[in-house]
């Protein structure tokens, strides 16, 4: 799973905080969105995915990744 957030669509809501607040911070300038990590554990996709969806400025996408092909 990757997380791509878009500061320039960012309204400063803080739900991706209030939410996930191990992923997603505010920063202390701009109060704009920021990611606190790059890397995710299964048991915070659900969190994340919902994060998305309740960001008001539609700031957050959550990109699925296929699972590795076996060889």
């Amino acid at each position: 799973m990757r997380v791509n957030v878009d500061r320039d669509r960012c309204c400063s809501s803080g739900m991706c905080v209030t939410n996930v607040p191990e992923v997603f911070d505010q920063d202390e300038d701009d109060s704009l969105v920021r990611l606190r990590q790059t890397t995710f554990r299964p048991d915070q996709f659900d969190d994340l995915r919902l994060a998305a969806q309740l960001c008001p400025g539609g700031a957050i996408t959550v990109v699925e990744e296929a699972p590795a092909a076996a060889e």
